[in-house]
């Protein structure tokens, strides 16, 4: 055999085999001993650890931070990294942080958690509310931090067993200004094999997850309409050209989508006005009126459909009303976000992490959620899951996320350190095999 036919059977060989590897590495069983995930839990759940992760979360909540404003907060993880001897990136992305715990070797396993909060003025009455007007953790971001510090403490202090390289990626700006988009252009994610993220949800008690493979959170977009009339006075509005007739016409008309254009069982979708400006004064019409929302779907066509009808009914509606319309979709952020969709067999590998570290009765199978998340950025560059973390106590009633009455049961901050440490160390230790031979070809 020539050398050039060597080389071209070896060529297919690699090929082949390469092949044969990813698909090995996606379906490998989950390498989890029942004492390990007995041990993480032991350890998070101690007193001295339970109260370093309490007292991190409650000072990330009393100082909210919105999206890619979030210097403190992003101090705060340095300062905690820091004394815990783990090395890091920053910034990426503005104020977000890339921390690396391992061998500096393949594979490469993400565990991301979000750290904005969002525009709400707080209304929970209890010592450790936010200290800043207008701003609050209502959506459990500042638990995402400290859980995933305190999976930092549990891997550094297991480093050396580890079989490859665990990055946490510490991410600004989730709450639509597409953060994880950006973290992911940066060099400090490159070569990332595959990644997982908790959301606390206060629909599951806590000692409870809950997932579902394929599709679990919508495509969302967002936008902003300014709709321009004429001024005067309010006595005479015949001589004026009236922004908020048309808007609130616009409002009204926008509801029409769901109720009156999309098939409700077979198009899930949402269309929802989130806000809307015009006017400072009882007796003077303005000049203009703005309204902002959010449009959602389970499909990319899905969206772009509600897209479409969404400008064609504003500029009809300020049309009507002799007014004009200017509509931004965001896209320079860029939105909308895509649907968030749990690889097969990141969700089977993550489940039975799980089913191990809980027992099977508190891993559950959640519904698709019309919500949204930036991890989709993750689940479309790579095999990457996200589950929901429970937070309900019993002892009162639970808010939604975004509500101004959110609150969260501390108690599952040890479950969801030592849930995010577990997927991390089974990954490594189920697809070590197959890097190192990746690495041999």
């Amino acid at each position: 055999m020539t050398s050039s036919s060597q080389h071209f059977h070896f060529l297919i060989y690699s090929i082949i085999t390469l092949h044969l590897l990813s698909t090995f590495s996606f379906s490998a069983v989950t390498h989890l001993p029942p004492e390990v995930g007995r041990q993480l839990l032991k350890d998070a759940r101690s007193p001295a650890f339970y109260r370093w992760m309490i007292d991190i979360r409650r000072k990330l909540h009393e100082y909210p931070e919105l999206g890619f404003e979030e210097y403190n907060t992003s101090e705060l993880i340095r300062d905690e990294l820091d004394k815990l001897g783990v090395e890091y990136t920053w910034p990426v992305a503005e104020t977000g942080v890339v921390a690396t715990i391992g061998s500096g070797e393949q594979p490469f396993f993400a565990l991301r958690a979000d750290m904005d909060a969002l525009p709400i003025q707080e209304e929970v009455d209890w010592d450790h509310r936010s200290k800043i007007d207008g701003k609050m953790h209502a959506c459990g971001h500042d638990a995402h931090v400290t859980m995933l510090l305190g999976a930092a403490k549990l891997l550094q202090a297991r480093r050396q067993e580890l079989k490859g390289t665990v990055k946490l990626v510490f991410q600004p700006g989730e709450e639509g200004f597409s953060g994880a988009y950006h973290m992911l252009q940066h060099t400090a994610l490159e070569n990332i094999e595959a990644a997982f993220a908790l959301h606390v949800m206060p629909l599951y008690p806590v000692g409870a997850v809950a997932s579902r493979p394929g599709p679990v959170l919508a495509v969302s977009g967002l936008f902003n309409a300014t709709i321009k009339g004429v001024g005067g006075h309010a006595a005479a509005p015949h001589l004026s050209k009236d922004p908020i007739l048309a808007a609130s016409m616009v409002v009204v008309a926008l509801q029409h989508i769901v109720s009156r254009q999309t098939d409700p069982v077979l198009e899930p979708t949402v269309v929802t006005v989130g806000q809307i400006s015009g006017g400072h004064a009882d007796n003077v019409i303005p000049e203009s009126a703005k309204i902002g929302g959010t449009y959602r779907s389970l499909s990319n066509e899905g969206l772009n459909d509600i897209k479409a009808r969404i400008k064609r009914v504003v500029e009809t509606q300020a049309e009507a009303q002799q007014c004009t319309a200017e509509i931004d979709f965001k896209e320079e952020i860029p939105m909308p976000y895509p649907v968030t969709e749990n690889d097969e067999g990141m969700y089977q590998h993550t489940k039975e992490v799980a089913e191990i570290l809980l027992g099977e009765p508190n891993v559950q199978l959640s519904p698709i959620v019309m919500g949204s998340e930036d991890f989709s950025f993750f689940t479309q560059r790579m095999p990457a899951a996200i589950f929901w973390i429970g937070t309900r106590n019993e002892t009162h009633v639970p808010e939604n996320l975004h509500s101004p009455n959110f609150v969260i049961d501390e108690e599952a901050f040890p479950i969801g350190a030592a849930f995010h440490a577990a997927v991390a160390i089974s990954y490594l230790d189920s697809h070590s095999d197959v890097a190192n031979a990746r690495d041999e070809l």
